[in-house]
């Protein structure tokens, strides 16, 4: 390991308790509260689409005007702050186990400060744990690698956009889709009609091909971190994930399901090897509130958040 790294290594893990912590309670703020700033260029986008004096242009405007009430106000824009999922990327040598511990610890104050609604329930008992940790609550997923930094992704998701993804195993007789890629565009349209209004559109497709059932569901979700303005490496899926929004915007769905021309403000498309035996395509939604950020802690220097 060389000096750079190593020095790197030490002073984030000096830090875990309480810089770490300290920082990633700042990172759940601003993503609660903040959209980035992809994601309201794409609103005000899809508010000048809409026909004027539509049910689609005052769904755009009154969830625009609450964003803006709510940052003003520093505080949700929507009731439901979802599940936290945290993807952390570490050097070699840092403890995940007091990571985990510092992540914990600041959703348990961003809980009582009223930042996150607490929403960790005990499936059995129908309890609230009340500080939005519990058995797998939340998730998290550790990642090593090369750089001396640690870098936070964190993402909401809220329950009613996650109740409306969904997963095919194809092919699928009903709907005509073979084991290609104009199947997957079958079962991925088919998944935005079945969720209307419900998942709280426009939204945006994470969709992983591939894998087995649990990775394909990782996978879409992690789609859901790439910015909106970013343009998939691999052509076809490219082409794919174009041809998705396009031909989901003609639904005619809308905001919040009340018709228009907004229903999706993305597709972002990921593939992962397979079984010969399976062929699996995993939708996850996510509404419009599509709250993530990055925290990135590098040595003595500053957190960023981004």
């Amino acid at each position: 390991m060389d000096g750079s790294a190593s020095s790197g290594i030490r002073a984030t893990t000096a830090l875990d308790p309480e810089r770490l912590q300290d920082a990633v309670l700042e990172l759940i703020r601003r993503t609660a509260t903040e959209l980035p700033p992809d994601v309201k260029e794409a609103l005000h986008r899809a508010r000048q689409q809409e026909e004027p004096g539509s049910r689609g242009e005052l769904a755009m405007s009154l969830i625009l005007r609450n964003l803006e009430l709510a940052e003003g106000r520093g505080v949700p824009a929507c009731q439901d702050t979802g599940t936290p999922l945290f993807y952390v990327h570490h050097p070699e040598g840092v403890s995940t186990r007091r990571m985990r511990q510092a992540i914990e610890e600041a959703l348990r104050q961003a809980t009582a400060r009223q930042v996150l609604r607490p929403n960790a329930v005990d499936p059995v008992t129908g309890a609230n744990s009340g500080v939005n940790v519990g058995t797998g609550f939340p998730p998290i997923h550790f990642e090593e690698w090369d750089e001396p930094s640690v870098r936070v992704d964190l993402m909401l998701k809220g329950g009613g956009c996650e109740n409306v993804g969904a997963q095919y195993s194809l092919p699928s007789e009903p709907l005509q889709a073979g084991r290609d890629l104009e199947g997957v565009r079958k079962v991925v349209l088919d998944c935005v009609v079945r969720a209307e209004g419900k998942g709280c559109p426009p939204g945006v497709l994470g969709v992983c091909i591939g894998g087995d059932r649990s990775s394909g569901y990782e996978e879409s979700k992690r789609q859901l971190l790439r910015p909106l303005d970013d343009r998939n490496p691999d052509p076809a899926l490219a082409a794919l994930e174009e041809r998705i929004l396009d031909e989901a915007n003609r639904l005619e769905i809308g905001p919040l399901g009340f018709g228009g021309r907004s229903t999706l403000l993305g597709v972002k498309v990921g593939a992962l090897h397979r079984l010969p035996a399976s062929y699996f395509v995993t939708v996850s939604y996510m509404c419009w509130e599509y709250r993530r950020r990055t925290l990135l802690l590098r040595g003595d220097e500053p957190p960023v958040i981004r």
